[in-house]
This record gives structure tokens, sequence and C-alpha cells, in this order.
């Protein structure tokens, strides 16, 4: 089995594994026959460039995608891969290596009585902030919310806010922004 039939064989099997398909509903959704799925999955296919289209398209992935080497299924990254931002005694770290557009997942450390303020964000947007260790003030258009270890305050992102560690030690919190549509 030369390598684009085996990177073919072990990618095909993959992306319809993701999906929860069988193969015969690949079959379905390509307009192919079963048993072509299952030649092409056991790298012993020598497919048309139809057959590689009409699969590719039915994945909804590029040609190139299927014959190239399958991606790994998980990726780890380190603390210093991650995007980090010091705004006083409180250090954000974005959680989300990848961009997902309107969509920010931080995490806040604060120091003892360390307080930042939030930029409001895109109109139409919504904040979680959840706390994780130790108290934390939520003060949003005039209204403050004091959220102990687990509680959860969801608030228009789109308006005036700021954040405080109102306990004796580090405080821990997790804020997710993102369209409310």
């Amino acid at each position: 089995m030369n390598d684009a039939s085996s990177n073919l064989a072990r990618t095909l099997h993959q992306l319809r594994e993701i999906r929860g398909w069988t193969q015969q509903k690949l079959a379905q959704l390509a307009g192919v026959p079963r048993p072509t799925v299952a030649n092409l999955e056991s790298g012993s296919a020598n497919p048309t460039l139809s057959v590689l289209l009409r699969i590719a398209t039915a994945l909804q992935v590029s040609v190139d995608e299927l014959i190239s080497p399958p991606r790994a299924s998980a990726r780890l990254y380190r603390p210093h891969e991650l995007t980090l931002r010091r705004r006083g005694q409180v250090e954000v770290r974005e959680l989300l290596p990848d961009t997902i557009p309107s969509v920010t997942v931080e995490r806040m450390a604060f120091k003892s009585g360390a307080r930042i303020v939030g930029a409001p964000h895109t109109p139409g947007t919504r904040e979680y902030l959840t706390c994780e260790r130790g108290r934390i003030r939520l003060t949003a258009s005039g209204e403050a919310y004091e959220l102990d270890p687990g509680d959860v305050v969801v608030f228009r992102g789109d308006q005036k806010h700021s954040y405080e560690n109102i306990g004796d030690t580090e405080t821990i919190g997790y804020s997710v922004v993102m369209p409310t549509g």
C-alpha cells in the first residue's frame, strides 16, 4: 500500500468515525456503493478522481485533506503557548488557542485586593463569569454581584464592567464572552 492509499484509508476512517457514520451512511451521502467505502478504508482501492470528489464532498473536506496524513485527534498546548496578559495584579490567559469568531474564553488570576476594569465587548454579546477559587465582585452597569466558588453570573457583555478580588487569597475566575444569537 502506498502512502496516499494508506493516508486515505486512515483519514477516511477517522473522519467517518468522528461523524458517527457507518460505511453505509457515507456511501449514501457520497452516492457510491458501500463496498467502495470499505475498499477505500482498507487501503486496497485505486479510486477515480470522481469517487474522491464525491467522498470529500460528503465529508465536507478537500481531496487534499483526504490523501494527506491524518491529523492528530488532539493537541496539547502548554501555558507558554497561550496568550497571557498582565493587567496590574491580574493575570489573564486565553484558554482557546484557536480563534473562534466572536468567542473569548479567559482565565483570570487575581492577587488579593486586585481589581480590573473590563472593556465593553461587541454589542449583542453575553458574558458568563464563574468563580473557581476565592471571591469575585463583578460590577456591571452599576449593579454588584459577589461570586463564591462555583457561582456563575451572566450579563450583557457590551456594558461597562469590572472585576475585583474581595477575598484574602488569590482568586481564580473564568470569563466566556459569546454572541447572544
